[in-house]
């Protein structure tokens, strides 16, 4: 099916059926989703385990997450019975950086948090998405101005395969309705006015009249981009 084609048949449909029709699309290809545990991906979880649907689940573990973030993917795992698979930074570039950098070196400059990121979480996501062919996210248009004009699917150049942005045109609204309706487990950190989490020492709650963004690598005047989905 085209991708555009596709995209336009999507649109049209609730979360669930978005998701089982790209695999009937597609049943012949590998189909993973990329989990940081973030309310959209939750929502997305809740759809494809419920539904159980053949899509390979697997997170990006950075070494430097918070200990809410790892219960809630214990607590996930066990409700939806998930084979949750877990990619972690190359011991050896980590291990230099730190000799190299110290712990801290990404509060430094824009440059050392970017290699920071590609060290801990672009190596591991290419060796999680080798032999995939279609890639899910849980991006929002709302999340960013980076994510505002993403469409529902699109033809990753980089990595040479097809991206799946299933909730792109969800508000936020929906999304917690979602959330509250199916009881959908979620970081306690949301309620304590973290929006976007990632690692500990990159992640501050914001205020209510702060961007949903804000909160990432908050010390920055950046895109507030990691490269996982520049």
């Amino acid at each position: 099916m085209e991708l555009e084609s596709l995209g336009n048949s999507l649109m049209n449909l609730p979360l669930e059926d978005r998701l089982s029709l790209l695999v009937s699309s597609y049943s012949k290809d590998v189909i993973a989703f990329s989990s940081s545990f973030g309310q959209e991906d939750q929502a997305i979880t809740h759809a494809i385990a419920t539904q159980k649907l053949p899509i390979k689940i697997f997170t990006l573990d950075t070494g430097r997450q918070f200990q809410e973030s790892y219960e809630l993917m214990d607590l996930t795992k066990k409700k939806y019975q998930l084979d949750l698979i877990t990619y972690f930074p190359n011991h050896i570039n980590t291990e230099n950086l730190v000799r190299e950098k110290g712990f801290n070196s990404f509060y430094t400059s824009v440059e050392n948090r970017k290699e920071c990121c590609f060290i801990r979480k672009m190596e591991p996501l290419a060796r999680a998405l080798e032999g995939v062919t279609i890639w899910i996210t849980g991006l929002r248009a709302e999340q960013s101005e980076n994510r505002a004009n993403m469409p529902i699917v699109e033809w990753d150049e980089a990595r040479k395969l097809i991206k799946v942005n299933p909730i792109i045109d969800w508000t936020a609204e929906k999304l917690n309705n979602y959330l509250t309706e199916h009881k959908i487990p979620q970081n306690p950190l949301h309620k304590k006015g973290f929006i976007s989490i990632g690692c500990a020492p990159c992640t501050r709650a914001i205020g209510p009249d702060e961007h949903p963004r804000a909160g990432r690598w908050w010390w920055e005047n950046s895109q507030k981009e990691c490269g996982l989905h520049a």
